[in-house]
């Protein structure tokens, strides 16, 4: 298993040379043997290394979301780390000014919501406006490249969780995404591009078939398996009053509310029969009162996450005390909405559709994506 970072050093980085060359990089950025991208960079004597440029969650991953990030020098290369989450999520002119060639280098985890594939579409558009060329060094989507669910995003909603008009789980790594990106004209300029392909993972992988360590890509996501759980309880999470267990080792992998029968709605649960996904009652201990259920999903699980997040939220407000949806105030539900892509979805729970009608509506799509996507998969 050879990632994008490692056929670029053996291809003696050629399509740097001579170059300044900008890295978009964070505790993920690791080669096979969990090297620092920007130390085997900043190492190499054909690269001149000029600049850093940081996520969400900062260069040490460390940051909570939504939390704004400054710009810094690295203790590491002693470069400027500038930051892509703080006063501008977009690298400005004078930003881009040290460098010719701008390379990315984020492990993504394959949901539409996660930033980083945002932050790689300003900083595309970006290096277009100002001449620089922009490199993906290829990893693994952690959920495969097979599933693809949940709703499309309306343009109205587009926001920076939710930059790219794709299906909520995509099945890109963010080579594909940036190709697509490129080829689709999604941002208003596209630089000249290049993707350096990862060797010897294929689609149907799950992280721990790729034998890499896994490095948690923010607080919440611990685990090479956290991207599934992310899928499964994200949009839930999104809402006042209830425990996914974010501030947990096993962020993500609950959903429980006040006043619910532990018992009866793990028996609900399990009786919507999701392909690959069981349930066990929970209890929180964060929040005494709290109950439902543990979440168990199989890598291979033929279920769609984004369906079981919607079931979970429907069922959770009909179990719980107070209504989740009046209860979250209106710039949460401003964002609970750019996450799905649209407010439908609480308009129609509200209206009492199931969750079974609600995905009905987006299975078409994910067939027409899934078929639009070929031209620009690399695996």
């Amino acid at each position: 298993m050879k990632l994008g970072i490692d056929v670029l050093r053996e291809s003696g980085y050629a399509l740097l040379q001579g170059k300044r060359v900008g890295l978009i990089c964070n505790q993920t950025s690791l080669d096979r043997n969990g090297n620092r991208t920007r130390e085997v960079l900043n190492r190499a004597p054909q690269v001149r290394l000029t600049a850093l440029y940081v996520p969400e969650h900062g260069l040490d991953g460390k940051e909570l979301a939504g939390k704004h990030v400054a710009s810094r020098r690295d203790p590491v290369t002693g470069l400027t780390a500038f930051s892509l989450y703080g006063d501008t999520r977009k690298p400005t002119p004078a930003m881009l000014s040290h460098i010719d060639i701008m390379l990315f280098d984020l492990q993504d985890i394959g949901s539409r919501s996660y930033t980083y594939i945002s932050t790689m579409a300003l900083a595309m558009e970006a290096c277009a406006e100002n001449g620089k060329d922009f490199v993906v060094l290829d990893r693994p989507n952690p959920m495969g490249g097979l599933r693809i669910e949940g709703p499309p995003l309306e343009p109205k909603w587009k926001s920076f969780v939710g930059q790219i008009p794709v299906p909520y789980v995509h099945g890109m790594t963010t080579g594909e995404l940036a190709g697509m990106i490129h080829g689709k004209r999604m941002i208003l300029a596209v630089p000249r591009l290049t993707v350096i392909r990862m060797e010897g993972w294929n689609r149907g992988m799950s992280w721990s078939q790729t034998g890499l360590r896994w490095m948690p890509t923010s607080p919440n996501i611990p685990k090479g398996t956290s991207p599934l759980y992310y899928a499964a309880t994200g949009m839930l999470g999104g809402l006042h009053g209830l425990d996914i267990g974010i501030g947990t080792g096993n962020a993500f992998e609950f959903a429980a509310a006040e006043g619910v029968d532990a018992n009866e709605f793990t028996r609900f649960m399990n009786a919507q029969n999701f392909p690959g996904v069981h349930f066990t009652p929970f209890h929180s201990k964060k929040k005494p009162g709290f109950a439902g259920s543990q979440i168990h999903i199989d890598h291979n699980a033929g279920g769609d996450l984004i369906e079981l997040d919607v079931t979970l939220i429907a069922e959770l407000n009909r179990r719980n005390r107070t209504d989740l949806f009046q209860n979250t105030p209106a710039s949460e539900m401003s964002l609970f909405h750019k996450v799905f892509g649209s407010d439908s979805l609480a308009n129609d729970l509200k209206r009492g559709v199931s969750p079974k009608a609600v995905a009905v509506k987006w299975k078409g799509y994910n067939q027409s994506f899934r078929s639009e996507r070929t031209r620009y998969l690399l695996y």
